[in-house]
């Protein structure tokens, strides 16, 4: 395709079955061919113009797309810590329920149920909050669905999983203590 300027460059425009970079120096020769003053530069597949207008999209995306691994990172640790935290203050009421007969593992389920039931809650209201947002959302993203089922669920259960995590070791280690020392904790 020929499109005339005024300005003293001229585009040519090639399509082609082969691949585009082994038909560069056949056009180079046929324009020589036809004018040997003819410079021929800035040669280019559409693949590269394509790759070269979608770069800064695509470094956005890939920025994003870390910092949302980071934020979910620090949601962890974060959820870790205080699940962990707040076991940890309980060390003298586990203490208490061990020296009144409770058993080791009726301790642990009630205080991992209790960590389970308020990361469950907390789960499903972010998947309310993450419903809700995401209708704003729609019209920024592109081939993808802003209602992903299974990245939710992912997420959820990440978070669900790091909750039980937190609240089973350090239960666990309460529970290790001589009710005795856990009375006079604090």
């Amino acid at each position: 395709m020929y499109v005339p300027s005024s300005g003293g460059n001229t585009s040519f425009e090639v399509r082609t079955r082969m691949n585009p970079t082994t038909v560069t120096a056949s056009i180079r020769s046929t324009v020589s061919q036809m004018d040997s003053n003819l410079p021929v530069f800035n040669v280019h597949t559409q693949a590269e113009l394509v790759d070269r207008l979608l770069f800064q999209e695509r470094m956005i995306a890939k920025l994003s797309g870390l910092f949302g691994i980071l934020a979910l990172l620090l949601a962890c640790i974060g959820l870790y810590g205080l699940l962990s935290y707040e076991v940890s203050r309980r060390t003298r009421e586990i203490g208490i329920r061990m020296a009144l007969g409770a058993q080791r593992r009726d301790v642990l389920m009630l205080v991992v149920g209790q960590g389970i039931a308020l990361a469950i809650t907390g789960a499903m209201v972010g998947i309310g909050v993450t419903l809700g947002v995401t209708r704003y959302l729609k019209s920024m993203l592109y081939g993808i669905h802003a209602n992903d089922p299974a990245t939710i669920a992912d997420v959820a259960s990440l978070l669900t999983l790091v909750a039980v995590a937190a609240c089973y070791i350090p239960a666990r280690r309460a529970m290790r203590v001589d009710p005795m020392v856990a009375l006079k904790h604090e």
